[in-house]
């Protein structure tokens, strides 16, 4: 019996990537060249799209997807933990995928899942909206989880990626007020306070996601760090980290200096390369906000590298509580975010059927105080 085309094989013969033919075939955007030529080797390999848009719109396959970056990093490992054990007592299956931060890798595993009819999908987004344009109008469920897709903008962001269509449903008794988690969310500017993204106002995608409150956490630790009486706070991020970065910036106030908000690309090294980098052509800093524990691991190992003292040097706030970061020397203080419960929450949302529009979720964060930090001498 011959072997069905499949999407891949497509994509291989028209010379494009999957997720390229998966726009072509779900009506997405593509160049009229391009479209012509993914339609006629469609034509030719006698490949039948049903598997990518009417399977899912008429029949109900089961399993879900999950996509993270890093299934290497801690706090994604919790999150997987929660998404597992909500599809376990719902008896659903999971097919679990690490895009390595590449939007490509990103949008060729969409159009995989696609293809093999995975109905629901959450996933911390790498790339674009367009990114996830085929797998909306093909009837896919998605919820996104920690963040959310970039959204492009003509100029350079100054701010936090755009939120979720409905509105956040806040928990916790430490909430921001509701205009906080507005202008978190791009909805709105908080009173006085500029837009964090004015590029965040057009949203094309109306997705719900379970995210952290970033700008309550990263206002907290720096509200500590300057009561402390540090005036010279960095922040060092990573991909996805412009929001956390945007809340940098709100709490520390104008004017900023951007040379203390540093990012690197993802990798380790990378990290490394951007804790370095700034303690080196900063030596007048004298406390640093990581916005993740990736990046919280490079900047313990290059202050030990150039023998700064934490915290009698440097101060060092890291944002995920990870089991590590209490048995460092001295242990570091935190801004805790519920990987695990986030997890749980978004497969609860993705699971959730009928026709009533879910809403999106942000979750409290904690500042954990320990031993990384001190006064400002």
């Amino acid at each position: 019996m011959e072997k069905r085309a499949t999407i891949k094989d497509v994509a291989v013969a028209a010379g494009v990537g999957v997720a390229t033919v998966s726009r072509v075939l779900s009506g997405g955007s593509a160049s009229p060249a391009t479209r012509e030529r993914v339609l006629a080797v469609a034509a030719q390999l006698d490949y039948r799209p049903s598997a990518l848009g009417r399977n899912l719109r008429q029949r109900r396959t089961g399993g879900m997807g999950l996509l993270v970056p890093d299934l290497t990093d801690t706090f994604y490992g919790q999150l997987a933990e929660g998404v597992l054990a909500c599809a376990r007592s719902a008896g659903e299956p999971v097919v679990l995928g690490s895009t390595g931060g590449d939007p490509e890798q990103e949008a060729d595993m969409i159009g995989m899942l696609l293809e093999q009819s995975v109905d629901r999908l959450i996933a911390v987004p790498s790339g674009d909206a367009e990114t996830w344009v085929p797998a909306i109008r093909a009837g896919m469920t998605v919820v996104f989880a920690d963040r959310f897709p970039v959204e492009p903008s003509p100029e350079p962001p100054a701010g936090p990626t755009a939120g979720p269509a409905a509105g956040p449903v806040h928990e916790g008794s430490g909430a921001a007020s509701v205009s906080d988690l507005m202008a978190l969310d791009g909805i709105a500017p908080a009173p006085q306070a500029r837009p964090l993204d004015a590029a965040s106002q057009a949203r094309p995608l109306d997705v719900p996601a379970v995210v952290a409150d970033d700008r309550a956490g990263i206002r907290t630790a720096v509200r500590y760090l300057r009561g402390l009486g540090h005036k010279r706070i960095a922040f060092l991020g990573g991909p996805g980290h412009d929001r956390r970065a945007a809340a940098f910036r709100e709490a520390v106030g104008a004017p900023v200096d951007e040379e203390l908000v540093v990012f690197g690309t993802g990798s380790r090294d990378s990290a490394y390369a951007a804790a370095s980098g700034l303690f080196q052509s900063r030596p007048d800093l004298s406390a640093v906000v990581a916005g993740g524990n990736v990046l919280g691991e490079a900047a313990v190992l290059a202050a030990r590298e150039l023998d700064l003292r934490v915290p009698k040097d440097v101060s060092l706030v890291m944002y995920d509580d990870v089991p590590w970061a209490e048995l460092c020397s001295p242990p570091l203080t935190v801004i805790a975010q519920p990987g695990r419960d986030m997890g749980y929450r978004a497969a609860e949302l993705v699971l959730r059927t009928g026709g009533r529009k879910q809403r999106g979720v942000v979750l409290p964060t904690e500042l954990i105080i320990r031993g990384s930090c001190g006064p400002r001498r």
